[in-house]
């Protein structure tokens, strides 16, 4: 057995669909998009690839309520025409490649798509499918650099020399998925959402600095204000279709430098170093995954094969399944989980099925009592039948006994000392698996062997397949040396006897 937690993703609680594809609708990026392609008609003119013709900018800027005399009203127009072709919210026809007789080329035509139609009349789940394949476009995009590096990098020939740029399309693609999925596993860990939004300096550093990694170089904190600065770039090109809350580096701060060099010292001996306080830190940029961002990123990582739950896609599942999932899980997501399942079922069948699910004598089973007992906890008198129905059982017994006892139910037959010896291994096997060596399982060892007069003379004895496993890692983890001791040499002899 390993002391280590259960390897998976954290699960994450999202909206209703409903709720999300509301949010989907309402991003900035989005909305822009389905406009203009209610927007386009016969006027619409637009090159090959189904660019917007450069001189119809002007009037889609204008579409959109931005002023088309602004220089930023074209560019804005420019990404929401991209996102609506790739979206299929628009539907073009490009261009004939042989142009026209003066060998001029001739403008393609563009009109709404069919799937615009699903804006206001589709399901929410077919809005958010039009949502992903937009942030599929944002993303390519926010893997580029930009232009005036293109435009430096060009060659003679007006190709783009990759070398002579430093950009390779998949190592920057890869880059940006590794970001976001940093960013899904502090949100679905917590920190996202509990502990406020994740520095840029924080997340530019678990993408560059190795976690064996003592004290970082000169160096290295320089590769993380460059990436730093990459990824201020990147996610303000994500906001707007609504992937995450972001705050930009302060220009300011960028403006007190007095060249790179120094910019770049100045944010290593910043938030990547340590030792300035939050006002400061929120200057050097900000980033929190929105729930549609969570639900985003959790779609391309299902689509990519990564398992990546949900709390509450367990509720029509089996015990079986319930119980061993959220073994994987932390404590309040498994308790969330539960609860959802639960909440569909009667409840004495239901507890009867759980029960039945926590038995087995693999390496799972430990936790899986854990979580059964995590379970049942709430349960009202309606459990009281199918729980003393496994008193005499051997491993649901003790328990059985546990849950009776706090519920205030009489009458409840003592446990014999084998029954006491195996659910003591059997918890501190759970615990174990569940949070690995934590703090405060050397006080539970304590109180345990405090109150049993000759435990290590007769835990070994236990016929329980982690019995070696514990009593190791109480040879390692009990505060008192002498204890520590006896609990390996009972260790030895537990392994001796399991053969």
């Amino acid at each position: 057995m390993s002391a280590e937690p259960h390897p998976t993703l954290p699960p994450v609680r999202l909206p209703s669909d409903a709720e999300l594809a509301r949010d989907a609708l309402g991003a900035p990026l989005f909305a822009r998009a389905v406009r203009l392609a209610r927007w386009a008609g016969p006027h619409t003119r637009v090159h090959t690839g189904g660019e917007l013709a450069a001189e119809q900018l002007p009037e889609a800027a204008a579409a959109l309520g931005l002023d088309p005399a602004d220089e930023e009203g074209p560019v804005l127009a420019s990404q929401a025409w991209r996102v609506a072709v790739d979206t299929g919210l628009v539907d073009v026809t490009e261009p004939d490649e042989a142009g026209d007789a003066d060998g001029e080329e001739e403008s393609g035509t563009a009109a709404p798509g069919e799937d615009l139609a699903l804006v206001t009349g589709g399901a929410p789940g077919e809005v958010l499918d039009l949502w992903l394949a937009a942030l599929e476009t944002v993303l390519a995009d926010a893997a580029v650099p930009d232009l005036d590096g293109l435009v430096d990098a060009l060659d003679a020939g007006g190709e783009i020399d990759f070398d002579r740029l430093d950009w390779n399309p998949s190592r920057e693609a890869d880059f940006l998925d590794g970001v976001l999925a940093n960013l899904y596993l502090l949100t679905a860990s917590g920190r996202g959402a509990a502990e406020g939004p994740i520095p840029l300096p924080v997340l530019a550093a678990s993408m560059v600095i190795p976690e064996d990694m003592g004290e970082p170089t000169d160096a290295v904190l320089e590769q993380v204000s460059d990436a730093m600065m990459r990824l201020d770039d990147q996610f303000r090109q994500l906001e707007p279709i609504g992937l995450v809350e972001f705050r930009p580096v302060d220009e300011a701060l960028m403006a007190e430098a007095d060249d790179e060099e120094s910019a770049a010292a100045g944010s290593a001996s910043g938030p990547a170093a340590g030792g300035i306080d939050d006002e400061d830190v929120s200057r050097y940029g900000l980033v929190r995954l929105t729930p549609l961002g969570l639900y985003g990123i959790r779609a391309r990582m299902l689509e990519a094969g990564v398992a990546a739950p949900a709390v509450g896609e367990l509720a029509d599942k089996g015990a079986d399944a319930l119980l061993d999932a959220v073994s994987g899980y932390p404590e309040g997501a498994a308790q969330a989980e539960i609860e959802q399942w639960l909440a569909g079922r009667e409840p004495r069948g239901a507890v009867a099925e759980l029960l039945a699910a926590a038995r087995g004598a693999d390496e799972g089973g430990p936790l899986r009592r854990l979580r059964c007992q995590q379970a049942l906890a709430p349960a009202g008198p309606e459990a009281e039948e199918a729980v003393r129905a496994v008193l005499d059982d051997p491993e649901l017994g003790g328990l059985a006994r546990v849950w009776l006892s706090e519920h205030g139910v009489a009458d409840v037959p003592a446990p014999d000392e084998a029954m006491v010896f195996w659910l003591t291994v059997d918890t501190i096997a759970a615990q174990l698996a569940a949070d690995g060596e934590t703090a405060e399982l050397p006080l539970l060892m304590r109180s345990l062997t405090e109150h049993h007069t000759g435990f290590f003379d007769q835990v070994w004895r236990v016929d329980h397949p982690a019995t070696a496993y514990v009593l190791e890692a109480m040879g390692r983890m009990h505060p008192d040396k002498k204890a520590a001791k006896e609990s390996r040499k009972a260790a030895f002899k537990a392994r001796s006897r399991q053969g």
